[in-house]
């Protein structure tokens, strides 16, 4: 058994058609294979950045045009009874010829092709060409033949099995990609293959077991004889002559079990599968292996007093998810190398997250995406790849969406971070809320897939692990699929039309989807942006705003709670600080309630390019103030204030392992920093719990409230939690006051400040001095004569006196101030 990669030596060009720019017609250029056509024309340098200025609108002729791929390869034929041409990805609808011999069609960026080529390949040099047809001619052409159906955006995306979000999306650009995206190459091989290896893992009390699924592709019809091991277990099964599968069972004693983090460590074994024919000393006819990890994951939806929970167990333990979506990580999939995905997951881990969703207009994640999820123990729940549409079910969609759910529900059953797959996002709401049903007529819209072939598919490859039929979803058809008191839920009415406070009138279940926007920071506008000079509304910038409406909503939200911006500094800052405000009311408010509500998901982690959006970390990896605040407000132990009933309280809550009891003091003090009274507390929180205390009326009630607040400190066993009892716009600032020193240390700079005043939410921004220096914290509050220290981490010098002052050190007080 031989592979041979083919990603050497391709040639790109397109198809000629009027679209097609003079510069590029009838033009081969140098390919990159894994890769598409846009991240070739652009090392070519035929076409400008799509993601600087408004170039991406330049493009869109690319996805209505054909492009082949081109290579010439060298073979020298061997004794092997088949060779196949194995294609892992292509994007999207291909046609495949082999020295001018057509070998095969695809029309699934989700899944893989395999293609018998041994009659077809010469002795020395052999031509393998790709034709891929514009996916907007195929997309357009299915929904002619079949009936328009609603969806979110007036573009064709249900009408092809292709990455949703290549047609733009509220955050994202619309660059239609075509080419070889996943790895290409021959496979030679005699008597038998493994086509199939689908380890099912499970765990019962504290032993482990591997139930494992084997197929084979065979050449001839000898008997066979499969093995495994696994953490020092064995298993052998016989494949009799003519048949094809086989199951062996794995047992292992109290193994080390795969903890997501925060509960435990994550380790793997290593799973090794041999296929062997009767010669049982040979080679091995072909060899298997990935790393599991043992542990059991159930969902618990047992009705109860509050409705319908969604509640994940891992290895029986309840786990409060503390989760971000993921969109991918680049409109270009082949530029997202290991090394990013890892420092995106550390940035994911620094904020206390502990579970990545996988949105369902991107793309079923990478091998190394879930490799690494299983090394920093981050759950994901995958969605399947259908999003805020009415999809087809007619041919050929069902069965390619058929076969790319089976495909991919095996690839990924080895993965321990993997807990759940999802039907698709927000389609079932949309049928319900979306004025879809009377422009359907009756006709299909994948109420078919997320009840029926998805769950069974599921059912039938993969049982460990649950599936749910979309998110969001009551449980049931007979409750709304949003209802708030059923499953999960999102959260969109605060950002689209009401004020992010209205988050305190939910106590959901579970919240999959909430978010609030801000754009990127000032050094990732700068490189993508040519406007002079930056305005909120400047052309560069409403280029790179996708979401309707996006800057009205905005503008709502400053003016429900700061000041009026009188500059496109002061916007910059007070959009982030209002973004990174409304998440951690949010995630706290939530969190508030873990009785009743079991996660939040936030909507979002990361952008895919320059925009503004709702992510925490912007599209050129650079952490936005909310990334700070979600540090904060996801931490496994948090201390917050709340409005209830009459009142305020305070609320501890502990996701630690072990329990939380300290002293707590609560002061009602003046913005100048003169206490008018105080109260001390007993926390006794026990580990996974929650705690809530009322707060007396004298700490509850100012007496002036726009010149109070309210401290609550834990001594330290906890970041203190503070109350306003004014929106900043109301407040009655001192005029701010602060002493500020910088000192070079190794690795960039130390800012230590002191506040002479009460400074909110005070924040460094360096990277307006050189765009690689990163702060370590911000949005940090100081009373009077309390202090700082942030480090800002840069190979540059600074100067201290930019460190020090607008727009580089910036605080809520600061524009009425300034």
């Amino acid at each position: 058994m031989t592979r041979q990669a083919l990603h050497e030596g391709w040639s790109l060009r397109a198809v000629p058609g009027p679209q097609v720019p003079a510069g590029i017609a009838g033009r081969a250029v140098p390919a990159t294979v894994p890769g598409c056509v846009h991240t070739d024309l652009l090392a070519a340098g035929l076409i400008p950045d799509p993601y600087l200025d408004d170039n991406e609108k330049a493009l869109a002729w690319i996805g209505r045009t054909d492009w082949v791929y081109e290579t010439t390869f060298h073979h020298e034929p061997g004794d092997d009874e088949r060779v196949d041409l194995v294609c892992a990805g292509l994007d999207t609808v291909a046609t495949l010829t082999l020295n001018g011999a057509e070998v095969g069609r695809a029309e699934n960026m989700h899944r893989g092709h395999r293609f018998d080529v041994g009659s077809l390949l010469a002795a020395g040099s052999n031509t393998l060409a790709v034709r891929f047809d514009a996916a907007y001619r195929y997309a357009e052409a299915q929904r002619d033949r079949l009936g328009d159906r609603p969806n979110a955006y007036p573009e064709p995306f249900p009408f092809i099995r292709k990455m949703a979000c290549n047609f733009g999306w509220d955050w994202g650009p619309t660059l239609v990609t075509a080419g070889i995206w996943q790895e290409i190459g021959l496979h030679a091989w005699s008597t038998a293959r493994l086509a199939v290896v689908r380890p099912l893992v499970t765990v019962e009390a504290g032993d482990g077991r591997v139930e494992l699924h084997v197929e084979v592709e065979r050449a001839g019809d000898a008997p066979l004889t499969v093995r495994a091991t696994v953490a020092g277990a064995t298993a052998e099964a016989t494949i009799p002559a003519g048949q094809r599968t086989a199951v062996l069972t794995l047992s292992v004693r109290d193994p080390a079990l795969w903890w997501p983090r925060g509960y435990g460590d994550q380790p793997r074994h290593p799973l090794q599968v041999t296929l062997h024919d009767a010669d049982a000393d040979a080679r091995p006819l072909d060899t298997w292996s990935r790393r599991i990890g043992f542990r059991s994951v159930r969902l618990d939806t047992v009705p109860d007093a509050h409705g319908t929970p969604f509640a994940l167990h891992v290895n029986d333990a309840p786990v409060f998810v503390r989760g971000v979506n993921w969109i991918p990580d680049d409109a270009f999939p082949t530029r997202i190398t290991r090394d990013r995905l890892a420092h995106r997951f550390r940035q994911a881990a620094d904020a206390n997250v502990n579970l990545l969703r996988v949105w369902g207009g991107g793309r079923y994640e990478s091998e190394d995406f879930y490799d690494l999820a299983d090394e920093w123990g981050l759950l994901v729940q995958q969605d399947f790849l259908f999003a805020c549409a009415a999809y087809p079910e007619e041919e050929p969609f069902r069965a390619e969406v058929a076969a790319e759910a089976a495909e991919q529900v095996v690839r990924l059953a080895p993965h321990p971070s993997l807990v759940l797959w999802t039907g698709n996002n927000e389609n079932i709401w949309g049928w319900h809320d979306w004025d879809w049903q009377e422009p359907l007529a009756g006709r299909a819209w994948g109420r078919g897939y997320y009840l029926e072939l998805l769950p069974r598919i599921v059912a039938e490859l993969d049982p460990t692990r649950p599936y749910w039929p979309g998110s969001p979803w009551s449980g049931s058809e007979e409750i709304h699929p949003n209802d708030p008191a059923h499953g999960t839920t999102h959260i969109w009415d605060v950002w689209n039309t009401d004020d992010y406070t209205k988050y305190r009138e939910y106590v959901p279940r579970f919240v999959a989807e909430f978010g609030y926007q801000a754009p990127p920071a000032y050094a990732t506008l700068r490189r993508a942006l040519s406007d002079e000079p930056l305005a909120s509304d400047s052309p560069g910038m409403a280029h790179h705003q996708k979401a309707i409406d996006g800057d009205a909503k905005l503008r709502r939200g400053l003016d429900a709670h700061l000041p009026a911006p009188a500059d496109f500094d002061d916007w910059h800052w007070l959009t982030q600080l209002n973004q990174a405000r409304a998440i951690q009311l949010a995630v706290e408010h939530f969190r508030s309630h873990r009785d009743v509500c079991a996660g939040t998901i936030v909507w979002q982690l990361n952008d895919c390019w320059p925009v503004t959006s709702w992510s925490a970390v912007d599209g050129d990896g650079r952490r936005k103030p909310l990334w700070y605040a979600l540090r904060r407000a996801y931490a496994d132990r948090l201390l917050t204030v709340q409005p209830r009933a009459g009142g305020l309280a305070l609320v501890g809550v502990n996701d630690g392992a072990t329990p939380w009891r300290a002293t707590a003091s609560v002061t009602r003090l003046t913005l100048t920093g003169e206490p008018r009274a105080k109260v001390t507390l007993e926390l006794d929180v026990p580990a996974y719990a929650r705690i809530e205390l009322a707060l007396p009326a004298e700490l509850a009630r100012p007496e002036q409230a726009r010149r109070e607040l309210l401290v609550a400190d834990a001594g330290g066993t906890a970041e203190r939690a503070l109350w306003f009892f004014a929106e900043d716009r109301d407040a009655d600032w001192p005029p701010a006051g602060y002493d500020a020193a910088v000192e070079p240390v190794d690795g960039g700079h130390r800012v230590r400040v002191t506040a002479r005043t009460v400074l909110r939410d005070l924040t460094l921004f360096p990277d307006r001095l050189d765009p690689a220096a990163e702060a370590d914290e911000a949005l940090v509050t100081l009373l009077p004569g309390e202090s700082a220290t942030f480090t800002v981490r840069t190979n540059a010098p600074l100067p201290p006196a930019a460190l020090t002052t607008r727009p580089v050190l910036r605080h809520a007080g600061d524009i009425a101030a300034g």
